[in-house]
């Protein structure tokens, strides 16, 4: 019951606008976005045309405290939450990274991964550049200071035509001007909002404006540019226009369900995506229920549309840390035990239906099952609210070779012996798409990891074995 064996996107992302409170409300963002990054967090704040940056490894409520939170004085920040899917994992990679070109300071917070990022590297690098990391966030602003003789919005322009993959950025100046990018697939979320006070939010989801009470206003096109400064909002559109390729996984997995992600309330989708698998996979049971916190949602749905019985027949201890004393080796399952437990009643000699929302390595899962069974649940079903993952992400999930992925390895009669089930289904593609309310979603998601079609090749250094559209 690892935790660190679920799926992790790269970072969450947020900015603040002219606010005299701008580092405190980037703190409350960065807790609502808590959930796409724990392993580093940071805030920069822009003062007297120079920018001032905190940044640590750990949660946000371990990384800032009151003393520090008073220091980052400034009326506009950008923040940062992180998970390193490019880069390793160390402080000198955590969030926003911050340069100073002939006397003017930059500051970018990064979400997605740049798939030729080895190409513009080796480039730069011939040219002079020198790195002080290994996050393709820095290439970014090589590249942008590179152009900026050009101007500052045709500097961005040009950068971000030539990073390819998935990008959803948050820049900050010295001057105090925010800007959000994102790339012309749109894989990554970022949305616009706006508090009472007129100030204008960035930020990854739509749960982290309504922590600070920011009214939401609408997603970033693909491709488009918001610059907010003292004249106000200005939006310039990337000229290569290409079909959306939102992240499916961001529907299913990431975001969490209060936000609203490419337009669409998460909560509702994740639903509909239960009910749509109760249609396609009936099967008798006495119960439905989740392994908590993943497939709730669509365990919801599918106990809605099926008319069997929804509980939460496993308890999540919320209170557990990221480290406790570790017990002896004969209790090797304690860390499994101290996070989940079942409720023992409920489940004796009964017929149960778990509804998760992934099946990525299998082992979690196979453990879970395991247990069940030596509690004396009679048949396990499993039913998965997502197709099978069968290949690879090169945009900022870190599944990221397909070695990694048990669908890939094994056919579904063979995983469903492998986590001893008596049935397991998963979503089909076909369902996914017709339960998920998005114009067009056949062209405008990216599914590749359950097809192989991906909306953006790679370089050379990045994949060996790379499925690209022709």
């Amino acid at each position: 019951m690892d935790e660190t064996k679920r799926p992790r996107d790269e970072c969450g992302l947020f900015g603040i606008y002219g606010h005299p409170e701008a580092a405190k409300l980037t703190y409350f963002g960065l807790y609502s976005l808590q959930h796409r990054g724990q392993e580093s967090a940071g805030i920069a704040v822009a003062q007297n045309k120079d920018i001032e940056l905190r940044k640590s490894m750990g949660l946000v409520s371990d990384v800032f405290n009151m003393d520090m939170m008073e220091k980052l004085k400034g009326k506009s920040a950008i923040g940062h939450v992180r998970y390193s899917t490019t880069g390793s994992s160390n402080v000198s990679n955590a969030q926003p990274f911050v340069v100073r070109h002939n006397k003017k300071a930059y500051g970018v917070a990064h979400n997605g991964n740049m798939v030729n990022a080895h190409e513009l590297k080796n480039e730069l690098e011939e040219s002079g550049s020198i790195f002080q990391t290994t996050m393709d966030s820095e290439i970014f602003l090589h590249l942008f200071v590179k152009n900026i003789k050009n101007g500052f919005e045709k500097a961005l322009i040009n950068t971000i035509s030539k990073v390819k993959g998935a990008f959803s950025i948050v820049l900050l100046t010295g001057k105090g001007e925010i800007i959000g990018l994102k790339d012309p697939n749109g894989f990554r979320p970022l949305c616009l909002g706006r508090l009472n006070t007129g100030n204008y939010v960035l930020a990854s989801e739509s749960c982290a404006l309504d922590l600070v009470e920011a009214e939401y206003i609408r997603e970033l096109d693909p491709g488009e540019i918001v610059i907010i400064n003292e004249k106000g909002i200005r939006s310039i559109k990337h000229k290569v226009q290409v079909n959306p390729s939102f992240c499916v996984f961001e529907l299913i997995y990431f975001a969490r369900p209060d936000s609203t992600i490419f337009g669409q309330n998460i909560y509702q989708i994740r639903k509909a995506h239960g009910k749509r698998l109760a249609m396609e996979s009936p099967v008798e049971a006495d119960l439905v229920m989740p392994f908590p916190d993943s497939g709730t949602y669509a365990a919801l749905g599918y106990s809605e549309a099926s008319g069997i019985p929804f509980e939460m027949a496993i308890i999540r201890n919320h209170y557990v840390g990221r480290t406790f004393i570790q017990p002896t080796q004969n209790m090797r399952d304690f860390g499994a035990r101290v996070k989940l437990n079942p409720v023992k009643n409920l489940l004796k000699g009964k017929d149960i239906i778990i509804i998760e929302d992934s099946i990525i390595r299998g082992t979690t899962v196979k453990t879970r099952v395991k247990s069940l069974r030596e509690l004396g649940v009679k048949r396990i079903h499993m039913r998965v609210s997502a197709p099978a993952h069968r290949f690879p992400c090169h945009y900022g999930i870190d599944f990221s070779t397909k070695g990694e992925l048990i669908a890939a390895k094994k056919s579904i009669e063979e995983l469903r012996k492998f986590l001893d089930l008596d049935s397991l289904h998963y979503l089909s593609i076909e369902g996914l798409m017709e339960a998920t309310d998005i114009k067009e979603p056949e062209k405008n998601l990216c599914k590749a990891c359950f097809d192989g079609c991906y909306p953006v090749g790679f370089d050379k250094g990045l994949s060996k074995n790379c499925l690209e559209l022709e």
